[in-house]
């Protein structure tokens, strides 16, 4: 969207040589080739089938235009924008660069730009970097830049940013809000929100308009730097602005105002202000406003826009689901959070595991565990396939209940998806193992399971330490011991090395 309105800003080019001096006040100082498609339809069946890195969608392409079949721009874009929407980044890219290199076809500058993302994406920003100083034309170089300086927003490389806008504004290809935005994004992420009104002041010079991010953007530096009443004159000065429209964003950014200030009969009323200017058409603004509530402990205003919601056209999603449901436990009505699972149970397609999983954590935490292991039950029965979270809740359930063997089992199950996801126990929970292998003389299953955690990291002192005392009562070598704790880099304390004396290692 940023970028079709970054386009759409290009009909205003203006030059803004003067802003140079400005940026610089604000910088820090610091095989589907066997045969040849057909038809349009083949050849987009055919590159989705391509799979990395044997597949080539370049030499798919050349080989469909030397049969002689017709390669229209629109439709290179079309499977361009699918292979997009499938995160297939490396086939999208050879499109574009394919298209580049043909003749009888123009990039434009949305290509363009759409090419600079892809190249970060695949090869890196240096390579992008160097793609974007080779483009000439100043139209394309305009739409390029925003994804280039996302990608400093990103990495939060400040120096980089501002010297990008340094460069933007000498050549006078700032012409629309998008790239203060991110600088003013950039300045919040990196504690500097003293800038984010210099970057407004640098737009007003300019004539370069604020929509409502802008607005939104600023509001929130001031209450942070300067308190509510600065935030509150950024507010008056949106509704004194007849280009911007005050929706339920502004409104629910000034709430977050008034509730990180404590002012929280300021904030519901602002947010009841926030409910008349939701949209017939979309959920989303109806689900901040939800967290919103949740968080100023107003289970009625949580209610009332979770049924208001239900009136908007289209499916309720599993999120939708899984933000009403975080918000009811969050407020501790688990009767009203039972009643919106079965709600979604009785109307999902497919068994989302996150949904139950809210529910599943909230019945642990009030250690209601024969209700998580009934749950857990349920699921299952239902289709439901347990993700990481899943094992972590019950293995921390069944811990709380002294289930241990079963507790090992989910913690096992739960190992066993570490490649895929970046889950990583309680140290508590690693030692409520460790204890049990210990308190039962398990030696083998607590060399299998240090060795594990020692593999992902997660081993620590008091685990070795269990393990070295299991050995001495075994009469067993530890040598391997040692090593992964050298490897780990544990400091040894007096305890382990008596330890170690006694094992005559």
């Amino acid at each position: 969207m940023a970028d079709r309105s970054l386009f759409a800003s290009l009909k205003r080019i203006k030059h803004q040589l003067g802003a140079t001096i400005q940026w610089r006040a604000i910088c820090s100082r610091s095989s589907p080739l066997a045969r040849c498609a057909s038809g349009k339809d083949d050849l987009r069946s055919d590159i989705l089938k391509l799979k990395f890195p044997r597949g080539n969608a370049t030499s798919l392409l050349q080989n469909h235009l030397d049969q002689g079949h017709k390669l229209s721009l629109s439709e290179l874009r079309r499977i361009t924008r699918e292979l997009l929407k499938y995160k297939r980044y490396h086939d999208a890219l050879q499109i574009l660069t394919w298209i580049e290199t043909q003749n009888s076809f123009r990039m434009s500058p949305a290509d363009h730009a759409v090419k600079v993302d892809l190249i970060i994406k695949v090869h890196g920003l240096r390579e992008a970097e160097d793609y974007f100083t080779r483009l000439t034309e100043t139209a394309s170089r305009k739409a390029s830049c925003l994804p280039l300086l996302q990608c400093y927003v990103k990495e939060r490389d400040t120096e980089k940013a501002e010297l990008l806008m340094v460069k933007l504004n000498e050549l006078g290809l700032i012409v629309s809000p998008h790239a203060f935005n991110e600088m003013m994004k950039l300045y919040m992420a990196t504690s500097q929100g003293k800038k984010v009104s210099l970057v407004i002041q640098q737009m007003k010079w300019n004539n370069i308009p604020r929509n409502v991010l802008s607005y939104n953007l600023w509001m929130v530096a001031c209450g942070e730097v300067s308190g509510v009443s600065s935030a509150e004159m950024v507010y008056k000065e949106i509704a004194n602005d007849k280009t911007v429209q005050v929706g339920w964003s502004t409104l629910s950014t000034l709430a977050n105002v008034y509730i990180k200030a404590g002012l929280f009969d300021k904030a519901i009323l602002v947010l009841k202000n926030a409910e008349n200017k939701l949209s017939t058409c979309n959920r989303l603004g109806y689900f901040f406003l939800v967290t919103q509530y949740a968080s100023l402990n107003n289970k009625e205003g949580v209610m009332r826009l979770w049924e208001g919601s239900k009136a908007v056209g289209g499916r309720i999603t599993c999120a939708n689901y899984m933000c009403v449901l975080s918000c009811m436990v969050k407020l501790g009505d688990l009767v009203e959070a039972e009643r919106i699972f079965v709600e979604w149970e009785s109307s999902c397609q497919s068994y989302d595991i996150r949904v139950s999983n809210i529910l599943l954590g909230a019945y642990v935490r009030s250690g209601m565990i024969d209700k998580a292991e009934s749950l857990h039950l349920r699921t299952l029965e239902r289709g439901g396939r347990p993700n990481y979270k899943t094992w972590e809740i019950l293995t921390e359930g069944r811990v709380k209940s002294q289930n241990m063997e079963k507790a090992i089992k989910a913690m096992k199950k739960g190992f066993a998806m570490l490649k895929h996801c970046d889950w990583r126990p309680s140290h508590d929970i690693l030692m409520a193992m460790v204890d049990h292998f210990e308190e039962h003389g398990n030696l083998e299953d607590a060399n299998w399971f240090i060795r594990l955690i020692h593999r992902f990291g997660l081993a620590s002192l008091p685990s070795y330490k269990s393990l070295l005392r299991m050995h001495l009562c075994a009469r067993r070598p530890a040598s391997d011991i040692l090593k992964m704790m050298e490897k780990d880099k544990i400091e040894i304390d007096d305890e382990t090395s008596a330890l170690v004396q006694a094992l005559n290692v």
